[in-house]
């Protein structure tokens, strides 16, 4: 049976705050005491992730992100043609986009938690500002995922 949730996590660890992604995701799969989470965590987005979307009720992606406001920002996210699909790494939007161009069907309903990282160099370990905002991340996607194992709803009202 394949889980109805999965999260998905985006990043390197050798890099500075890049490893917001895999050490959050780790923190959640540390916590979790259910069969309804699967937890995939690699460097980059590629096209074969497209598969992995299949038979799901939600889906979680989570990425450190330079832009974005401190301490997090999670949304709802949709399928969108980028120029991220002709390379080896696509956004959330391009697999979403290539599942829909795959399948001929959308996604199942996705979601994007950017957290705030502020240095990306290779052999940096996690700024202090990023270890703040990784706690508060952790605690609404800890929130997210108790709430989508309760009542599985696409809304995801734990994330407002």
């Amino acid at each position: 049976m394949i889980p109805p949730l999965l999260v998905i996590a985006i990043g390197n660890e050798s890099r500075g705050d890049d490893a917001l992604a895999p050490l959050l995701i780790r923190q959640l799969q540390s916590e979790s005491s259910t069969d309804q989470i699967e937890f995939i965590e690699d460097f980059q987005l590629q096209v074969e992730h497209v598969t992995d979307l299949l038979g799901r009720n939600a889906v979680l992606f989570i990425d450190a992100d330079m832009s974005c406001e401190a301490p997090f920002h999670i949304s709802s996210i949709s399928a969108a043609h980028d120029n991220s699909y002709t390379s080896h790494a696509m956004t959330p939007f391009a697999v979403l986009h290539t599942f829909r161009q795959v399948y001929g069907s959308d996604a199942p309903p996705c979601f994007l938690l950017r957290v705030r990282g502020y240095g990306f160099e290779l052999g940096e370990g996690l700024s202090a500002e990023a270890q703040a905002n990784l706690l508060q991340a952790t605690g609404v996607a800890s929130a997210w995922l108790a709430e989508m194992v309760v009542s599985p709803s696409p809304c995801g009202d734990a994330i407002r």
